[in-house]
């Protein structure tokens, strides 16, 4: 599995953008094959500044977004199982309390 990631980061927010790739597929796409061989599912975040700071209290944060694209089934029609849910949530989860203890100052 390869990831293909870009980021950037501006005056107004800074954003990460993934989406993981079979070697496989990648390598027949590669060697000229059809491009809609390989599915992309990207999926990312985005930090934004909350615009706090400019009050009395003078603290300031910022507003994460996260999003995901998973392929769950290839059937349009199939209905999602609990044990599916569950593990999108857990993966939700997981990603933003990674993301906020990379981003933590805590020096306490």
């Amino acid at each position: 599995m390869l990831i293909l990631q870009e980021s950037c980061t501006d005056q107004t927010a800074s954003f990460v953008i993934y989406a993981p790739v079979d070697i496989v597929a990648m390598n027949v796409v590669l060697n000229g094959s059809d491009l809609d061989y390989v599915a992309l599912f990207p999926s990312g975040f985005a930090i934004l500044p909350d615009g706090g700071g400019m009050g009395d209290s003078g603290s300031s944060g910022s507003l994460l977004t996260v999003a995901f694209q998973i392929l769950v089934d290839s059937d349009p029609t199939a209905k999602l199982s609990l044990g599916s849910v569950a593990t999108v949530n857990n993966l939700i989860a997981c990603t933003v309390e990674r993301i906020k203890a990379a981003l933590s100052c805590d020096t306490a």
